[in-house]
């Protein structure tokens, strides 16, 4: 993991104007990843388009934390059944 696609908590907190316990509560849910380097925590570059939606999803809609826990899984569900779905048409290609 190189240490340029880190982005300290504490950047993304001022950045998108959320509290530090928002970002918890995310990396408690599993939700986003956070890397501790020197005491310091990181997000990774590539959670951070996953921090974004969940943060619309709780300011603008007011999905609680238990919501947005059920939502990233079904979301992850999708993304798995639709890479699955196109990997069945390619070896279905195959065939034809």
């Amino acid at each position: 993991m190189k240490e340029e696609d880190l982005i300290p908590a504490e950047e993304i907190c001022v950045r998108y104007q959320v509290e530090r316990q928002f970002v918890t509560s995310l990396k408690d849910s599993g939700i986003i990843e956070i890397v501790t380097v020197q005491e310091t925590e990181y997000i990774h570059c590539d959670h951070l388009a996953q921090f974004e939606k969940m943060r619309r999803l709780h300011e603008e809609l007011e999905i609680n934390m238990q919501g947005l826990e059920a939502i990233s899984h079904l979301l992850g569900k999708v993304k798995h059944l639709q890479s699955e779905n196109i990997k069945l048409k390619n070896r279905l290609g195959l065939y034809e």
